[in-house]
């Protein structure tokens, strides 16, 4: 293995206990979540085993996070747009994916597991926004009305409505989000709807 490896794995240790940290649980209880015993939990956290995939998989999906986020694996494609994963304040994660001056931005949220009972606090903005879940269920509360989404489940809105986003108590959600300024809204194409002896 090179130095940067040797490097990069020495560096998963510390952050897997930072995650566990933040999402304020104990060993057991992500030894639970992921079938990796506390022991071994233990080892890697200090950095005294190195971890293997089939250990980074369930505690990547566990934490809610991307594999090259856990690793911090380093940049790949085109070196103008850094798609850098940016943690957030409450665990999660959020992906740029597009780099452009106005227009409409791309971003790609991963939430670790929320509460069903937690009460959210909603903001506005001026803007419109397209949101699509890949995985997990997210919860959406837009104005008075409190949505689930599962995935493949897309949903547009001006987000002058107060709004908020989060994962439900069955685990991480993973979905894309295309944010516009105000006026600028995505614009979705169907098939015409045929008419019957046509």
């Amino acid at each position: 293995m090179t130095d940067s490896t040797d490097r990069t794995l020495d560096a998963v240790g510390p952050r897997l206990k930072r995650l566990r940290q933040r999402r304020d649980i104990t060993l057991a209880d992500l030894a639970d979540e992921t079938g990796i015993s506390t022991s071994t939990l233990s080892r890697l956290e200090a950095g005294l085993r190195r971890p293997t995939l089939e250990q980074l998989l369930p505690l990547a999906r566990a934490h809610g996070v991307t594999l090259d986020e856990l690793v911090d694996a380093p940049p790949t494609g085109d070196p103008r747009v850094n798609l850098r994963p940016i943690p957030s304040g409450d665990g999660g994660t959020v992906v740029p994916l597009s780099r452009r001056a106005g227009g409409i931005q791309a971003y790609k949220f991963i939430l670790p597991a929320g509460r069903d009972d937690a009460e959210p606090e909603l903001r506005t903005h001026e803007g419109h926004d397209w949101a699509f879940v890949l995985n997990g269920r997210l919860r959406l509360v837009l104005g008075e009305h409190d949505l689930t989404l599962e995935p493949g489940e897309a949903v547009e809105f001006d987000t002058r409505t107060p709004h908020w986003f989060g994962a439900t108590s069955s685990g991480p959600v993973e979905f894309l989000s295309l944010v516009g300024k105000q006026g600028e809204r995505a614009h979705v194409r169907a098939a015409p709807v045929r008419q019957a002896g046509r």
